[in-house]
This record gives structure tokens, sequence and C-alpha cells, in this order.
């Protein structure tokens, strides 16, 4: 009876074995349930940040570059022997902001104090140079001397020639510039050498012929 019992159970626990299910080694293996530390990934970096547009020095690169203003205007002429002298020489006259800055060269003539201006015309044709007009006057003063302050615009004073013929006169005449077509420009004038002394006498200074014509046409 004992071993029909024994023999039973065993049996049964063979039939459960059978059909119980497979070992722990067969069964697949199960996701885990977390991430191990060592696989953990690094976390994300931060975007860098945009470049500032606002600061001074990125306003100041995206700014347009500044215009470079433009170089005082220059006009250089020479001058035309007139009246059966022998004078050469140039005029060159410089723009700048008190006014225009003339210098007056001449050689071939008489020592002493020539009469210089500035006439109405650049037109040097006729042979006293009388073509040139007028002293230039736009604001009708008297004549005068530079050291007189309302004068004729054109009044350059006297150029003072050597022994050796050659003369040198630089002045600057306020409130004259060389733009085109302004009443105070130089642009479209004359300047003429006298033979004599401007002794700043009316109306044009009692300084005779005119012995040197330069055009300025600009």
């Amino acid at each position: 009876m004992t071993i029909v019992r024994t023999l039973g159970v065993a049996s049964v626990l063979v039939l459960v074995a059978a059909c119980g299910g497979e070992s722990s080694e067969d069964a697949p293996p199960q996701a885990p349930t977390s991430t191990p530390a060592s696989e953990t990934p690094p976390p994300a970096e931060p975007a860098p940040a945009a470049a500032a547009t606002d600061t001074p020095a990125a306003a100041s690169a995206s700014a347009a570059p500044a215009e470079t203003p433009a170089p005082p205007k220059t006009v250089s002429v020479d001058f035309i022997a007139k009246s059966g002298s022998k004078l050469t020489g140039t005029a060159t006259l410089s723009e700048q902001s008190d006014g225009v800055k003339v210098v007056l060269e001449v050689a071939g003539i008489k020592p002493g104090e020539h009469g210089t201006h500035v006439h109405e015309t650049p037109d040097c044709s006729a042979p006293d140079a009388k073509s040139a007009g007028g002293h230039y006057n736009p604001d009708h003063h008297d004549h005068a001397l530079p050291t007189t302050a309302e004068r004729h615009l054109g009044d350059l004073g006297n150029i003072t020639v050597g022994k050796d013929g050659k003369g040198k006169l630089e002045i600057v005449i306020p409130n004259a510039n060389l733009k085109a077509d302004d009443p105070h420009s130089f642009i479209g004038r004359s300047i003429i050498v006298h033979e004599k002394h401007d002794d700043g006498g009316q109306p044009v200074g009692n300084a005779g012929g005119r012995i040197g014509c330069a055009e300025i046409k600009g």
C-alpha cells in the first residue's frame, strides 16, 4: 500500500515536470526596468546664444561707411601778356573754409607795385584785355584796397615785383568761392595785372593799362 502511494506521488511529479513550463534558462530575458547608471546619456549641451546685433560694435559694423569729404577745389590758370608787355606767370585759386586763396606769380615786368583785380568775364581776347570787363563787384561796394572790409569782391590789391622782374602775391578773399554759377564765385571771371600801382582811389584805383590777363574758366 505504501509502495503504491509512493509511486503515485512520483508519477504526479514527473507529469508536473513535463507540463509545468519552461526552466528559467529557456525563458526569454525580460527588459530591464531601469537604465544602468553607466549607460545614462550625457545631458544635452545648451544651444549657443544668438550673436548680439544691438551692441555698439555690431551697430557700427552694420552702419554704412561715412562719405569721404571732397578735397578743396583748386584752379590754376596762365597769364597772357597784353598791351605790348612781356608778362608771364600763373594764378592759382584754392577754395577754403574762409574764402578763396589767390596766389599770383608773375615775371617779365618792371619792378614796383602793380594793381591786380578779378574782372567780370573770362575773356582775354582783346589786345588791351578790355574784353574782360570791369572789376568783379557783385555786392555793389566802392573800390578799395584789401585793408578795407567793404570793397569790390575782385579787389586783390597790389603785387610787388622785384628788380629781377618777378613778383608774388598771396591773399585770401573772404566770401568768395569756386562754385559754378554762384554769385560770389571766381569761376567764369578773369584776373588782370595792371601797369601801375592801385592807390585805392575811385572808381577803380588809377592802376593804368592792363598788361596781363588770365581766364578763370574752372
